[in-house]
């Protein structure tokens, strides 16, 4: 039984209270605004035309009252504004951090950028230029004071009010595309080192560096080029926009001396005016100079919102089943890689009783890896179904689902970690656990030969360590916490005559527990301590059987007499066979 959740919000629920919190601090914040501007009127108009000292104290007083209450207010929706994109990166990044794990198994890596997209939105929303935004509503209650001094000079506010929301949709128009386009190949100048690094062993052995080194930097110079088309655009538009203010600063001065020599407005009312004016293009100055982050921001939460409405990343809220005992039963599988609509496996069907091993062979692109990936639920099927103890993998809650599982992926990625945090599969360690798989995969003697032995850090994808010690680490992983089925990757493709002989006591150990064990063999050796073996080719199953049933099938008997059929060629040939 499971019910699918309506889609959840991108943005906190708290949010949207805490930014209309913040409007409302700035329609406070843009009101007391007003103080200077009128403070100044009565000053000019009042008091030096009483010569009232009296007048001039209570003044100066509220003035200095309110001018307290807008820094307190400034502050407060500051504060509000920087909690605010602290909720928004607490809410976020472990959804963003899930979805790309999601996108990656779906076939659709976006890396880390969706986490780099979050932080450059709350940089956004931490910074001076998101204030900008929320004053700019407020412009029209300024011109509309000024207006109340001389209709005349409420002309000259709207003009230059008008002209500047022109020159910011102007910047809005002429930098949006660079800007986009310098987002993208940036993005791609940073995957080109991010997969270089990843890849440093090859790219040093094999001179690779200079290649990459070019790919990269031909991404980056078109980053830079379209940023600098970006940023000259920019330029000149704050120029111009500078320029246009200073010199409607300049006409309201001047139109405001022309109408107080016409005594139709007093000398206060005209430096009030000009006041005024300032305040009321600032925001709208500031929004121009702060566009570049404005647009940065919307790309980055319009690609937020790509990322955690993607199908691949909705979760389902499934009911929790009761820990299965290890029955495997694959009915009518078929399946192609993520995002691929070419079949990689067909009608695969079988069973596998708790406690039973069952090791899986076949020449290169049979669908081995495949059907690993299928049994633990990390892929979905095109067709049919894996059942654990007659409920479907993909029905399973994934946390739930991996406390019962171990799984070793051809691929093995170790953690920046010590071995373990590793080995408890990077949750609090259980020192008994840890040291319990470890004994079954027969790796305890070698992590105590290690400097620190269990607490000896590994560095980033076990770099410490060599590929013979990264592989029986992780079958310690996949052996930890008492897993029902286990589903190992080609486990002896690293290990030497030593480790090849505890993988097959681990097999062992795994079948006296009533564990189910599926090992996708590389090497013959393992065929001795299995159950059964199944021979994948074009994926699908051409035998299944027992050992002694399905070995001496795939041996050719041209070979075996060639080589005169001694025990040495029977496992030669079974090693073609096994692929």
């Amino acid at each position: 039984m499971s019910s699918r959740p309506a889609t959840k919000p991108v943005l906190p629920s708290g949010l949207r209270g805490n930014l209309s919190a913040v409007t409302l601090f700035s329609c406070a914040v843009n009101l007391l605004m007003l103080t200077v501007p009128l403070y100044m009127l009565q000053v000019y108009d009042r008091v030096l035309v009483s010569r009232s000292i009296e007048t001039l104290i209570a003044l100066t007083v509220l003035a200095v009252g309110l001018l307290i209450a807008l820094g307190l207010f400034e502050f407060v929706r500051q504060r509000v504004l920087l909690r605010s994109a602290n909720q928004l990166e607490s809410d976020l990044a472990p959804r963003l951090l899930r979805a790309s794990h999601d996108l990656e198994l779906a076939g659709r890596s976006s890396g880390t950028q969706p986490l780099r997209d979050l932080s450059t939105l709350r940089q956004f929303m931490t910074g001076s230029g998101i204030l900008a935004f929320f004053d700019a509503p407020w412009t029209p209650l300024f011109i509309a004071v000024i207006f109340v001094l001389h209709p005349l000079l409420g002309l000259v506010a709207l003009a230059a009010a008008l002209l500047l929301f022109a020159l910011a949709l102007l910047g809005e128009i002429i930098t949006r595309k660079p800007l986009e386009e310098a987002g993208q190949f940036n993005r791609g100048a940073q995957n080109v080192a991010e997969a270089g690094l990843r890849n440093a062993e090859a790219v040093a052995a094999m001179a690779m560096r200079p290649a990459l080194e070019t790919r990269w930097q031909e991404r980056q110079d078109w980053g830079w080029a379209m940023q600098s088309r970006a940023g000259e655009r920019s330029g000149a538009l704050s120029a111009s926009v500078k320029s246009v203010r200073l010199g409607f600063q300049v006409a309201m001065l001047g139109v405001g001396a022309w109408l107080v020599l016409g005594e139709a407005i007093t000398p206060g009312a005209m430096i009030a005016a000009s006041i005024i004016l300032g305040r009321a293009l600032a925001p709208v100055e500031a929004s121009i100079g702060a566009w570049r982050g404005f647009i940065g921001a919307r790309g980055a939460y319009r690609r937020i919102r790509e990322v955690l409405g993607d199908p691949a990343t909705e979760q389902e809220e499934r009911l929790a089943l009761p820990a299965p005992e290890g029955r495997l039963s694959v009915e009518h599988l078929a399946a192609a890689a993520p995002g691929s609509s070419r079949p990689i496996l067909r009608g695969i069907s079988f069973v596998l009783d708790p406690g039973e091993a069952l090791a899986v062979i076949g020449p290169s692109a049979a669908g081995k890896s495949t059907l690993a990936r299928l049994l633990v639920g990390v892929w979905q099927a095109q067709g049919g179904c894996v059942r654990l103890d007659g409920a479907e993998v993909w029905t399973w809650q994934p946390e739930e689902l991996g406390r019962h599982l171990g799984y070793l992926p051809q691929d093995i990625e170790l953690f920046d970690a010590t071995v373990a945090e590793n080995v408890a599969r990077m949750g609090a360690a259980d020192a008994q656990k840890v040291v319990a798989a470890a004994r079954l995969a027969g790796a305890h003697e070698m992590i105590l030969r290690l400097p620190d032995g269990y607490e000896t850090r590994i560095g980033a994808s076990g770099a410490r360590l060599s590929a013979g010690q990264r592989q029986r680490i992780g079958l310690a992983r996949a052996l930890y916490g008492e897993p029902k089925l286990v589903v190992l990757d080609e486990p002896n493709a690293n290990l030497d005559n030593e480790g090849e002989a505890a993988l097959r006591q681990a097999l062992v150990g795994l079948r006296k527990q009533g564990v189910s064990s599926i090992v996708i063999a590389h090497r013959p050796s393992v065929l001795s301590v299995v159950d059964k073996v199944m021979l994948l080719r074009d994926g699908r199953i051409e035998e299944f059987g027992t050992p002694q049933e399905v070995i001496p099938k795939v041996t050719r008997p041209r070979a075996v007499e060639a080589s005169g059929n001694t025990p040495a060629s029977r496992q030669a040939i079974t090693a073609e066979a096994a692929g």
